[in-house]
């Protein structure tokens, strides 16, 4: 979708200032949350939750540093939910709910951009989101802007933003995936990650088929199984007086019929019976070959998902991690290398990637990843790589709670996958609890001797040279130079 950005709103401090600004905002936040404001928990956030009788949940979380407040809506509602035949449809509601509805049928943005608001949505297999974050004030805009399309946004849909819409899918589809230089990868990850009627099977963003055969009442039906109070997580974060917002979310969502809370899609996690399998996709569009091996390993906040999180950084992260080192520095057969774990609500995957150094061919790069990736699965992290990648870690984790809207998300998150919004100290506590030897164990059960999925992007093979043409005879004396026969046209 498209993002507004603030605009109304500008600091009038640039450079050295604004650092020094963020910097001090940054180390505040981390102070504050690090204070031991009970005994049970080292992290001290004020967030309330609670449900409107028609089976809305509501967070909140305070915070008068800044005269902002960011509002998310989050459906329970992602790709893993679509039957057989209906891929992409929650992806395709992100473009439509922005399309307008009974009560302001234009489009979403426009009441937002005069203000310098942030304005978006986004989809991911497990739920679909929509959020603005604006000056204090507009709160209440932002809550009746938001109940109107959960309530009346059929009323105001018709088959030419349904037509409309899915093009623009489409061509979506088309610039992230096809067109973009390995794009694909992700398609090829669900299909050959996971079998045949599987929850992740397929993209989030569906596929032209499915998009095509989408009719209006396809499209009714489902925003009226799943965009429902039931099936919504409301949550503000920021400057708001709490009183005046509960009586705002009141007014504007508790008369809404509640619908239903949509069950959450299960599936075990998929296991290689046999050797690694091998996906190979040729793409003209890229110029170095690319290898990418993927493992199956646990879920968002499961034991097993932060050790994961932690050996992908002691694996690539820095010129001397274990496989940066081998294959990028010392052999020079990679010109890059990535580790990194995909972290998902019902099983997550985990990838290490190596792009070919020019010159170099893809049975050398395969060869050098397997000997690396063997040997440095073979050992422990040490405490100094450990510590390393924990302090980075841990700068990121503040850092997310730092903006007003990355902690809307991030608590709604908590409240859909943990159980709960008040997880932030246990989620820290997955990490710094970790030794060495715990990450070891998991690195053996989940990626040194099991198979694994690897995936070939190659450029298209150079064509032979054509043959040089056989030089023309000179003209024997007297006779007129052979001519060049005409083309002709432009």
């Amino acid at each position: 979708m498209r993002r507004l950005r603030p605009q109304a709103l500008r600091s009038p401090l640039t450079g050295r200032g604004k650092s020094l600004v963020r910097a001090l905002g940054v180390a505040a936040l981390t102070l504050a949350l690090m204070a031991p404001a009970t005994a049970k928990s080292p992290i001290n956030l004020d967030v309330e939750t609670y449900t409107l009788p028609n089976g809305l949940t509501v967070i909140l979380n305070h915070d008068s540093r800044l005269p902002q407040v960011a509002v998310e809506v989050r459906y329970l509602v992602g790709s893993a939910h679509e039957r057989k035949g209906r891929s992409g449809f929650a992806h395709l509601f992100e473009h439509l709910m922005f399309q307008g509805s009974k009560n302001h049928d234009k489009e979403y943005f426009e009441p937002f951009e005069p203000i310098g608001a942030k304005v978006n949505g986004t989809t991911n297999t497990d739920r679909t989101n929509y959020y603005e974050q604006v000056p204090s004030n507009y709160l209440e805009l932002c809550l009746w802007m938001e109940s109107d399309r959960m309530a009346n946004l059929l009323p105001a849909l018709t088959q030419a933003k349904l037509d409309n819409q899915r093009d623009v899918v489409k061509n979506e589809r088309r610039q992230r995936y096809e067109n973009t230089p390995y794009g694909l990868v992700w398609k090829f990850m669900h299909n050959h990650m996971y079998p045949e009627g599987h929850p992740y099977q397929h993209t989030t963003i569906g596929s032209h088929a499915d998009l095509t055969a989408a009719t209006l009442d396809d499209v009714k039906n489902f925003f009226s199984q799943y965009y429902a109070p039931k099936n919504a997580v409301l949550t503000i974060v920021g400057d708001f007086d709490r009183d005046k917002a509960k009586a705002l979310i009141v007014q504007y969502f508790g008369s809404l019929a509640p619908g239903k809370r949509a069950p959450v899609p299960t599936a075990a996690m998929p296991k290689f019976s046999e050797a690694p399998q091998m996906v190979i996709d040729v793409d003209k569009k890229v110029k170095l070959p690319r290898i990418h091996f993927m493992w199956h390993t646990p879920a968002l906040y499961k034991a097993g998902d932060a050790e994961m999180d932690l050996l992908a950084g002691v694996l690539s992260e820095g010129k001397t991690s274990r496989l940066y080192k081998p294959l990028v520095y010392e052999q020079k057969v990679a010109k890059d290398v990535q580790a990194f774990q995909v972290s998902r609500g019902m099983s997550s995957v985990f990838v290490v990637q190596a792009t070919a150094a020019p010159g170099k061919s893809v049975d050398e790069l395969h060869a050098a990843m397997l000997s690396a990736v063997k040997e440095a699965l073979k050992t422990p992290p040490s405490a100094d790589e450990l510590d390393r990648v924990m302090n980075g870690y841990k700068k990121n984790f503040f850092q997310r709670f730092e903006s007003n809207l990355s902690r809307a998300t991030l608590l709604s998150t908590y409240y859909a996958l943990a159980g709960t919004p008040d997880y932030f100290a246990r989620d820290l506590q997955r990490y710094t609890d970790l030794t060495p030897s715990k990450v070891h164990e998991h690195t053996k059960r989940w990626l040194a001797d099991t198979p694994h999925l690897r995936i070939d992007i190659l450029p298209e093979p150079a064509l032979p040279s054509a043959p040089a043409p056989a030089p023309t005879p000179a003209p024997a004396p007297g006779q007129p130079a052979p001519t060049t026969p005409s083309l002709g046209g432009n």
